[in-house]
């Protein structure tokens, strides 16, 4: 089972990796068509500096990335607690809930970017992530060696 579990994690790895690609194939062709003298290039220059002089729908690949980097920091510690304590078909399930939820807020705040939705998914997926956080405690804090195998 200890596949089962890492695996939604895997997929929303790989899903990260697909958004920075899609951020970087928006974002350069637009940098490139971006009226003159909007973008001053200089040593340091980060992607948030350059949001003003890029269409909305660019810049919303690079804000889902940047959520990708974020909460998905707590699902993945919490995947690898489970994987590692024996994980029930619930936190399997969860796991895949939780990556499914995310990759629907990504493809929508992407693509069409209209808040109720992106809340409500974001919602969603913050309950699943809560549930793995619980089962993950419960997994650690009331272990019983006794019945381990």
């Amino acid at each position: 089972m200890q596949a089962q579990m890492l695996a939604p994690s895997a997929v929303l790895v790989l899903w990260s990796v697909l958004m920075v690609f899609w951020m970087a194939a928006t974002r350069f062709p637009a940098i490139s068509k971006a009226e003159k003298g909007s973008i001053t290039p200089k040593p340091g220059i980060r992607g948030q500096d350059l949001e003003p002089a890029l269409p909305d729908k660019v810049n919303w690949k690079s804000h889902n990335y940047t959520h990708l980097m974020e909460q998905p920091t707590i699902f993945y510690p919490a995947v690898i607690i489970l994987a590692i304590m024996g994980p029930a078909a619930v936190d399997v399930l969860l796991a895949w809930v939780y990556v499914a939820l995310r990759i629907i807020h990504s493809l929508w705040q992407s693509l069409v970017n209209t808040i109720p939705v992106r809340i409500g998914l974001f919602t969603l997926s913050s309950l699943a992530l809560a549930a793995l956080a619980v089962r993950a405690v419960m997994a650690t804090l009331f272990f019983d060696p006794g019945v381990a195998p």
